[in-house]
């Protein structure tokens, strides 16, 4: 593995845009361009845009131009490198929303927009305009704004101050905000705008959207693309949030042995749906097997078969005599209201096979008519599955901190998406750029069994060469789906990322690797000298069960970001809930990207703990510019590395923890403890 440190950018979400080879192609060119002219200004960017990867041969060098000078006033505005990168990325996402192929997007986005041209699909617009007027049509801050005319752009301007998209995300995903957190006041300064867009898009990602490439000045814009393309993703979650065992046992139906099964585990809810549908029209005689919900379901019939044999009190013959496909997709939508289902889309829709509603569509039916039976067999599925609660907590928070890296694949189900290895590749060239070697690797669909384990030894191969402690550890056991496993080197790599981050911040100081030990002592140094609490003992200590340490934390780093008035003591279970749905919305607010549960803080989940405190840690560092370092006495009392000979780290993947030597270092022993050993 190469030891050198490649091409480094400041911002790491612009970082993880881009593989090490990219970035170094990148740099090469912007610094050729700089070599000819001293310096790069907008008015390069054309001819040199237009031979890059995604745009040559698909958009010339004047609607490049055109592009640009929305950002750009003047063409002699002079552009550092991070400014190339990220005029590279919107060109990118611009022109590929105009081919509707948007990279890292579902079947859910696609088609939606022509940026280019500035014109969005309207009848998208009126669907989630509905949507939101019979979500949120009684909210108490929102229903002098509603309901919304969507023949207007009165959306896009309700969404410039956050409120409306923050309280979507809580219909989708209840509870994921803490409402009293989002600034409601009549009239937003910018600042507390910005609070609320950032609130949003972090809590976004923390459900599982992907906003790669939107921004909170986009939202603040209203810019009507981004704006449906994120509505549309939190729409798709709260609709598709039934297509899941746990919550419907009863999809067990839809196969018939144990391979069936676990290929049923794998699939993504988008699939899941379409298998649900197929099931069924095989059931009542339809011919064809569905496989997107846009060309195949165009002519209505597949619609047809599937409500007749859903609902056959509302169903009638007439609608599959009908030869005008327009009359029977009246006829098929006249018989879905009669379910209750919410007319996402017109007749329109279905004989133009829009993408987008007409999945919105089938999980309307789905919800309230799914026609499938509850038998022995669905019984015996639970006691197949035993519901590990903190193994499914933590299986959340990987799988969203993987997405939110924006790699290619996007992660379902993740004990069953890693186990041919190519996702774990990829979120190991994210997070340490150069370290996979690509030539050794396989990309799926994977047929030959071996080649699945030749891509897991090489991500166990990294693993211990970033000195992850991975002791009789093979690469069969990621292809077996050994959760213990796959979670112990989850969690190794994702604290990796974040002491790297935390690292790179402090690259001119003179220090050692930052360990746990520093974020405890960091922390604790930012609430030295409170009142309403102690300092912490470590990343499991008991007392982080109330909350107020790090409520207190939090309002060090940013003195108003913390509305005492409504933090509780935290003295009952629900006065625990209530702080610690709090503590996770001030972060994700201040800028922090957490993926942990209120359940993290109240149960005290070290790993979680020590992932939110340095979340903000990182953060509280970018804003001042404060030169983190060790003291003089910690620098010589910590000299191990961090994950050092394994036993510590061992007993992590045993008993799923991070270091106990770090955990358990109190703040009166000073650091003394050290890191892995």
């Amino acid at each position: 593995m190469s030891n050198s440190v490649g091409v480094l950018v400041s911002d790491p979400w612009l970082q993880s845009q881009f593989t090490q080879v990219e970035l170094r192609s990148l740099r090469s060119k912007f610094l050729s361009t700089k070599r000819e002219s001293a310096h790069v200004i907008v008015g390069d960017l054309p001819p040199l845009m237009g031979k890059l990867k995604g745009l040559k041969d698909v958009v010339t060098e004047q609607e490049i131009a055109g592009i640009l000078a929305e950002s750009y006033a003047e063409t002699s505005h002079e552009l550092d490198f991070e400014s190339f990168l990220r005029a590279y990325l919107n060109l990118q996402a611009r022109v590929a929303e105009k081919s509707g192929e948007m990279k890292n997007s579902s079947s859910f986005l696609k088609a939606t927009t022509t940026t280019l041209l500035h014109t969005i699909n309207e009848s998208e617009k009126a669907s989630y305009v509905a949507h939101i007027n019979s979500y949120l049509g009684e909210d108490p801050f929102l229903k002098k704004y509603l309901p919304l005319d969507p023949a207007s752009n009165e959306l896009f301007n309700l969404v410039r101050d956050g409120v409306l998209l923050c309280k979507l995300i809580n219909v989708a995903v209840p509870g994921t905000i803490d409402e009293r957190a989002i600034n409601t006041k009549g009239v937003l300064n910018p600042w507390e705008r910005n609070e609320n867009h950032t609130l949003c898009l972090n809590s976004a990602k923390a459900i599982g959207c992907t906003v790669v490439n939107i921004g909170t000045q986009d939202l603040i814009e209203g810019r009507p693309h981004l704006v449906l393309g994120l509505i549309s993703q939190i729409i798709k979650i709260q609709l598709l949030a039934d297509l899941n065992l746990k919550k419907t046992p009863q999809l067990v139906e839809l196969v018939d042995d144990s391979k069936d099964m676990e290929e049923l585990m794998s699939l993504g809810p988008e699939k899941l749906l379409l298998k649900w549908m197929n099931f069924h029209l095989k059931k009542a005689g339809y011919k064809k097997t569905v496989t997107n919900f846009s060309s195949d379901v165009k002519d209505g019939e597949a619609y047809a078969y599937l409500l007749n044999a859903l609902a056959p009190e509302h169903s009638s013959p007439a609608v599959l005599d009908t030869k005008d496909p327009n009359e029977r997709a009246k006829i098929v939508l006249e018989q879905a209201e009669k379910l209750d289902c919410k007319r996402y889309l017109s007749e329109k829709d279905i004989v133009e096979g829009s993408p987008n509603l007409n999945l919105a569509f089938v999980a309307q039916i789905f919800q309230h008519r799914n026609g499938l039976s509850t038998d022995t067999k669905s019984i015996s599925l639970s006691q197949m599955m035993p519901d590990d609660i903190q193994v499914s907590r933590d299986e959340r928070a990987f799988r969203l901190w993987i997405n939110s890296l924006g790699i290619a694949t996007y992660v379902n189900n993740l004990f069953e998406d890693v186990r041919n290895g190519w996702v774990l590749l990829e979120v190991l060239d994210k997070v340490f750029a150069g370290s996979v070697n690509w030539k050794h690797a396989t990309k799926p669909p994977i047929k030959m069994p071996f080649r699945k384990v030749e891509n897991c030894n090489q991500v166990i191969k990294i693993g211990k060469e970033l000195n992850f402690s991975l002791i009789n550890v093979a690469g069969n056991d990621i292809v077996q789906g050994n959760k213990k496993l796959i979670l112990a080197y989850l969690w190794q790599l994702m604290r990796f990322n974040i002491l790297k981050l935390l690292k790179n911040l402090r690259y001119h100081s003179q220090g050692k690797e930052i360990s746990d030990v520093d974020i405890l002592n960091w922390a604790n140094s930012k609430v030295k000298g409170s009142a309403r609490t102690p300092q912490m003992e470590s990343f499991k200590d008991k007392n982080l069960s109330y909350g107020i340490f790090l409520l207190e934390l939090l309002s060090a780093v940013k003195p108003r970001a913390v509305n005492w008035k409504l933090v509780t003591t935290g003295e009952s279970d629900e006065e625990k809930k209530l702080n610690a749905t709090y503590i996770i919305t001030v972060a994700r607010k201040l800028g922090c990207s957490v993926f942990l549960l209120p359940e993290d803080i109240i149960e005290v989940n070290q790993k979680m703990i020590l992932t939110l405190t340095a979340s903000i840690m990182y953060w509280s560092l970018q804003q001042t510019g404060e030169n983190f370092g060790p003291s003089e006495e910690d620098s010589v009392s910590q000299t191990a590395p961090s994950d050092g000979d394994g036993s510590a780290v061992a007993e992590s993947i045993s008993d799923l923890t991070i270091d106990d030597a770090a955990s358990d270092t109190s703040q009166s022993e000073n650091g003394n403890s050290t890191i892995g050993g």
